[in-house]
């Protein structure tokens, strides 16, 4: 199985810019990248900060962009997002019975399922006592299926000064439910941070982070200010098969400058 994921896409109304980058120039080379080499793709997977005001003109810009795509899309929420205008401009989108933007695929290997953080008003992340509810349902029903989690706020803690206090406020909970899971859980794939992370929580399970398609930071894990910087559209390829899980960066704008021998080996 092939997955594409894209992050922290943070559109803007078209023409304007966020942390000295235009959003949607990055987005739509993005998603002319993956069209150009992906179009086998079996889904793409947004975790979260789909717009940087959650305003209506910019969700509306996000569908015009998406809608060439061949393959279905799973779209989260993230702390910058709003689940109002999001459904207005997304009225068929998966979502759970309180409202909430949640949802499973069932795979050759193993459930997908598509967490939803947000919280109105707070940067940090919420997954409440519902959510629980419709986490615990969903484990219990995946049975002897192993689990890839797809959600924006990282839900371990991920040792960056900057986010040390607008991460995930749950106590834990996202995760002990996830370690409990009987059939393991693959990976936890996350947004919001904006740099690419790879880890491993205490209890084993392990998990990484998508690099933002548009502004990122520079990496300073001990600054509570880092700066902002641009850098070229990336998203990611995940794979999911009997080899196990798999993610790919694809940088796009890169320059070739000399063609790599074919290495025969062994």
């Amino acid at each position: 199985m092939k997955i594409i994921q894209l992050t922290d896409t943070h559109l803007m109304p078209p023409g304007m810019s966020a942390n000295g980058v235009d959003p949607e120039v990055r987005l739509r080379a993005a998603v002319a990248d993956i069209h150009a080499r992906h179009a086998d793709a079996d889904l793409l997977v947004i975790t979260g900060d789909l717009c940087n005001h959650g305003d209506a003109s910019a969700y509306a810009l996000l569908r015009d962009i998406l809608a060439p795509l061949p393959f279905p899309v799973r779209l989260l929420l993230g702390n910058h997002d709003s689940r109002p205008e999001f459904i207005a401009a997304f009225p068929d989108h998966p979502r759970d019975r309180d409202g909430h933007i949640q949802s499973v695929i069932d795979s050759d290997h193993g459930r997908l399922m598509f967490l939803d953080t947000h919280g109105a008003g707070v940067i940090g992340g919420v997954y409440d006592a519902p959510r629980l509810a419709w986490l615990d349902a969903a484990l219990s029903d995946a049975g002897d299926l192993p689990v890839t989690v797809f959600v924006h706020h990282p839900p371990i803690r991920d040792g960056i000064r900057h986010f040390r206090d607008i991460s995930l406020h749950d106590d834990g909970a996202l995760l002990a439910r996830l370690a409990a899971h009987p059939a393991g859980v693959r990976h936890i794939v996350f947004g919001h941070i904006h740099i690419p992370m790879v880890g491993t929580s205490p209890e084993g399970i392990a998990y990484s982070s998508g690099q933002s398609c548009t502004h990122r930071f520079i990496t300073d894990l001990d600054l509570p200010d880092p700066w902002w910087t641009d850098g070229n559209p990336v998203y990611r390829i995940l794979l999911i098969d009997d080899q196990g899980f798999r993610a790919y960066t694809a940088e796009v704008g890169q320059h070739p400058t000399e063609r790599a021998p074919i290495c025969e080996g062994p």
